[in-house]
């Protein structure tokens, strides 16, 4: 072969190479023939264009995921930053406040995840928290986690100390701590609310999991990114023991900065793990992808408008929300009642 000849055939090569070329898929999916561990998926959720309030989307797959009733609301009652935990009974509660300024939470009851009825409103004592008596009577992002292992819900949320200023908002933000309470039944609740970590520092939108005997707080770092601040606004991961902790100072960074409202789902097959957030304000979702909750993890593709690199995909204007995965019969029954958009 010629230099000419190598010369211009080595380039065309090159660009057919990259043209013809797949990203690989993410893992976790289910092999053909494979019987999934993880049928499907729920995301309740608000919009962009009506914060606060109730919206569906699904997925078979944990990427791909279109919503329901025809785009609308699938509740006009319930309004905060839903999350979801299946009881015991087999029902599903959710829950959620009608603002940040408001004293209640209020628990909301569902035997099929179609229809919701309120089941209780809780009005936390903040400023009888054990360490916290400064705390403001803001409550910010209710979530629920049923413990096997205590038979008991905690409800985690955060509420701050200090008052924003026009010279300085961010001290409202940074000053936000998680607080905790337990119940059995979400009816009656243990007071007063306590504090669920140890370290001085902003948290919000914590989620806890347990995998083996391990629990898992998953949060948002409230302090404002700076030189010596990196890790602000990103998401982060603490571990413990215990149900209440102590919980270990949170792990290096799982998403870029300014992310928040992570929601976690094992993949189909069980052996992987997505993590979703917010890239506020309602501009996207990235999705971190392990193996383990310890990590590593790696941001998965998205966004792009390019069909290979595109490795996951929501509604456009989908914001703060849980994902939770439900069985394919639940999916089915969902789809029908409240029917589904257009699969691209």
């Amino acid at each position: 072969m010629n230099t000419l000849y190598r010369l211009i055939l080595i380039p065309i090569l090159f660009v057919i190479t990259c043209v013809n070329a797949q990203q690989p898929d993410p893992p976790g999916q289910v092999a053909t023939g494979e019987k999934p561990k993880n049928e499907a998926y729920l995301f309740a959720h608000m919009t962009h264009q009506d914060y606060g309030r109730l919206y569906y989307s699904v997925s078979l797959d944990g990427l791909h995921w279109y919503s329901l009733n025809n785009g609308k609301r699938i509740s006009e009652d319930y309004q905060g930053h839903p999350d979801i935990a299946k009881g015991p009974d087999g029902r599903y509660y959710m829950a959620g406040n009608s603002s940040d300024a408001s004293p209640d939470i209020v628990i909301w009851v569902s035997e099929d995840l179609i229809s919701w009825k309120k089941h209780s409103t809780y009005t936390p004592p903040l400023r009888k928290t054990p360490g916290y008596t400064e705390a403001l009577q803001r409550i910010g992002a209710p979530k629920l986690f049923y413990d096997e292992a205590s038979g008991q819900f905690i409800m985690t949320w955060h509420t701050p100390h200090e008052e924003g200023s026009k010279e300085d908002p961010e001290r409202y933000w940074a000053s936000q701590r998680t607080l905790y309470v337990f119940s059995k039944d979400l009816i009656t609740f243990e007071n007063p609310p306590r504090k669920l970590f140890e370290w001085e520092f902003g948290t919000i939108d914590v989620i806890i999991r347990k995998v083996a005997d391990t629990y898992y707080a998953i949060l948002k770092d409230e302090t404002y990114p700076t030189l010596y601040w990196p890790t602000g606004k990103t998401i982060r991961i603490a571990r413990a023991d215990q149900l209440t902790g102590p919980y270990s100072l949170p792990s290096d960074p799982i998403s870029p900065n300014f992310r928040e409202a992570p929601t976690l789902i094992p993949s189909p097959n069980g052996k992987a793990w997505y993590l979703y957030y917010e890239q506020y304000p309602g501009v996207s979702y990235g999705l971190s992808i392990a193996d383990n909750l310890n990590g590593p993890w790696y941001q998965a593709s998205g966004y792009t408008f390019f069909s290979d690199w595109d490795k996951y995909g929501l509604p456009p204007s989908v914001r703060h929300g849980c994902m939770i995965s439900i069985s394919r019969e639940e999916y089915n029954k969902l789809v029908k009642n409240f029917g589904i958009e257009e699969k691209k």
